[in-house]
């Protein structure tokens, strides 16, 4: 299976990929992350480029990120199920349960497959959002739009978390666990530089996490 071949992906978990916010400027800091990113020098790709806005930044990478892992585990969607992943978890320590603090206010045991299916409707739904992400240059930010990335970003993690505790061997069979690697190095330098998830929650994959910060 091609990881950017999209013929037996769940449609309603897979989906289109969004566009970057802010208009030209968006998509002016999309090209430099590209380029940075085509460099091979992920720490200098996160950085915030000089005299640009840090929100500005932060809604371009989220974009970014949620389009990579929607394509990350869109390549595992015949894999992942809701009867060989019942609960969604990154190894027998760690199991996460869905709530929006809207529809659902107490935390929901779900599948795996169910809980990734809630958290991209509930980012796109964001995303979607001009008073949270604005795609016009000049529209203000929301006060609280960095505890917004931060929600987002954490809970992004807990994909990844479950998709190297649980699919990691399919990922290697289907030969994109070089392309998860990068994506993750990616996620996780661009969190830390940021301070954007707490130590806690990185502790699924702190080993990982913790080769990736001391490279």
């Amino acid at each position: 299976m091609s990881l950017f071949g999209i013929g037996t992906r769940n449609s309603k978990t897979f989906r289109p990929k969004k566009s970057s916010p802010s208009g030209n400027k968006g998509l002016q800091l999309k090209k430099h992350i590209d380029a940075t990113l085509g460099s091979g020098n992920l720490r200098e790709a996160v950085r915030l480029p000089p005299g640009e806005d840090l929100n500005e930044w932060l809604a371009v990478n989220t974009v970014d990120f949620f389009n990579q892992v929607n394509i990350l585990y869109g390549t595992l969607t015949e894999f992942c199920t809701s009867s060989s992943c019942s609960i969604m978890s990154a190894g027998p320590k760690y199991e996460y349960r869905w709530a929006d603090g809207i529809t659902i206010r107490k935390p929901i045991e779900v599948s795996a497959p169910k809980y990734v299916e809630y958290l991209m409707d509930w980012i796109e739904s964001q995303l979607d959002d001009e008073s949270i992400f604005p795609q016009k240059l000049g529209m203000a930010f929301p006060p609280n739009f960095l505890d917004v990335v931060k929600t987002i970003l954490k809970r992004l993690f807990r994909v990844y978390a479950h998709i190297y505790h649980s699919h990691f061997q399919k990922i290697v069979s289907l030969k994109e666990e070089a392309h998860l690697n990068t994506c993750f190095k990616h996620f996780v330098l661009f969190a830390w530089e940021f301070c954007l998830i707490d130590k806690e929650e990185l502790a699924p994959l702190y080993e990982i996490v913790e080769s990736i910060i001391q490279c």
